[in-house]
């Protein structure tokens, strides 16, 4: 459910996906199942929308699906070491090559840590959260973990229990991003040399 709080900016789109999974991930440094393009783009340290851009020859694109305040799912509240059932910003867009979607990502903050500091994250609409994030100076990365991402936590319209993701944290005195990638099936399909799905 949303915050009754007023988003600033007001909100455009309402977070309605499902905050819990009949089984919740394990989130792990390492795949051992994944091939090696899958590695590759995992466990990338670098930004994967300047990535994208790159691969699409600048057809990139962010289409925002949901925002505002919601509670944070227990797995987020524990990577951000906030309490249980804190209430933060939740910020859900699909990044496209092409006007086709190849990666669902889904990025939150804790409320308080987020109006101490101030950053944008209600007001970014189509904007790129990740390029942001490394050009705005300040942010550590934290280590990259990786899992099967559960068909509960995706947008309606994609399916699979199998798909990949990956999130870091990425922190800045007392506040702290998650932001998490899920690579869709289209994005393997047209991945140069590696057409097949992980």
């Amino acid at each position: 459910m949303l915050s009754s709080m007023a988003c600033q900016p007001p909100c455009s789109y309402t977070v309605s996906h499902h905050t819990t999974a009949s089984c919740p991930p394990s989130w792990s440094d390492h795949l051992e199942t994944a091939n090696g393009p899958c590695q590759d783009w995992l466990f990338d340290t670098g930004s994967l929308t300047r990535r994208l851009i790159r691969l699409s020859a600048d057809a990139f694109s962010v289409a925002p699906l949901s925002e505002g305040w919601a509670t944070l799912r227990d797995d987020e509240c524990l990577a951000l070491d906030l309490a249980p059932g804190t209430t933060g910003w939740v910020r859900e867009v699909y990044l496209s090559g092409h006007g086709r979607p190849w990666v669902f990502a889904r990025s939150v903050a804790g409320q308080q840590a987020l109006k101490q500091d101030g950053f944008p994250l209600a007001a970014l609409g189509s904007r790129s959260l990740g390029e942001l994030l490394f050009v705005n100076g300040g942010f550590s990365r934290g280590r990259i973990e990786v899992c099967r991402y559960p068909t509960q936590w995706l947008p309606a319209s994609q399916t699979g229990d199998t798909l990949l993701a990956r999130r870091s944290r990425f922190d800045r005195d007392a506040l702290g991003i998650l932001v998490t990638e899920v690579f869709l099936p289209e994005f393997w399909a047209m991945l140069p040399r590696s057409p097949e799905a992980p």
